[in-house]
């Protein structure tokens, strides 16, 4: 049984849902915070889906052994709940999920937040970049303990999702409810193929993004025929950061421009 949080309701204005995609280690109280009341406050029906193993989602196989495609399959599944076709909003692994997402099912829009690279070389660049940090924890995650030992401290969460400015307390919040996550999530050896993507894109990134580099996100804007946007002052976890409001306000905005 999958996990789908759920704010608001559709409106005369907003009749399209939003389906929010969390990334590695979280689950979909990470969008609970802040833009599930945001979006439906201004009249949509909001929703986030936890992936299978992930906060209150169950998973029919150990978390370890899942891959993407199993998170395209909960991301389809979610869809299927809102009632009529959501436009999609991934961060970082979740960004991935859907773009592989976009390439098999309709979406009128898609948001890109922070998100692993379109290009496996960019997405091994991301896990290339923690294991130079921390080689011995990196070894001994994969081999004898969890990957969730990468993360969850308040020290090695603001290393790897947040800005310095972050308050303490979004960060020990954050770092509390961090969990394993799949060997696969990277999905190091996936090819995309944007040019199957018809989906209108927005790319977001942070300036201050440690895990997710601004040239990575400009890469994987251009795979996809577009520009990214990159926010200053932000780092990894955009929808948590105290700038939150600004990339909310520009998601509502872009979709305002395509009718949504």
């Amino acid at each position: 049984m999958l996990e789908v949080l759920t704010k608001g309701a559709g409106t005369a204005a907003h009749p399209t849902p939003l389906l929010f995609v969390h990334g590695g280690w979280h689950g979909a109280w990470c969008w609970a915070d802040n833009f599930l009341d945001f979006f439906a406050g201004r009249g949509f029906l909001a929703a986030a889906v936890s992936l299978r193993g992930h906060a209150g989602s169950g998973s029919p196989t150990p978390l370890k052994s899942c891959t993407i495609a199993d998170y395209v399959d909960d991301v389809a599944a979610a869809a299927a709940q809102l009632g009529a076709s959501p436009a999609v909003v991934g961060h970082s692994m979740g960004g991935l999920v859907v773009q592989k997402y976009l390439e098999q099912h309709d979406a009128p829009a898609a948001v890109l937040m922070a998100s692993l690279p379109s290009r496996s070389a960019g997405r091994a660049a991301v896990a290339f970049r923690i294991m130079r940090r921390h080689p011995t924890l990196s070894f001994r995650s994969y081999t004898g303990g969890t990957v969730a030992d990468l993360v969850n401290t308040p020290r090695l969460a603001r290393e790897h999702f947040f800005c310095d400015d972050t308050p303490e307390s979004v960060v020990a919040a954050c770092a509390e409810r961090l969990q394993a996550e799949s060997h696969h999530g990277g999905g190091l050896h996936m090819r995309l193929q944007p040019d199957q993507v018809t989906t209108p894109l927005l790319v977001l990134g942070g300036a201050e993004d440690r895990a997710v580099s601004t040239r990575a996100v400009h890469a994987t804007a251009r795979d996809y025929g577009t520009q990214a946007e990159i926010f200053s002052g932000m780092g990894h976890n955009m929808m948590l950061e105290p700038g939150w409001p600004l990339v909310a306000e520009r998601i509502q905005a872009w979709l305002a421009g395509l009718g949504i």
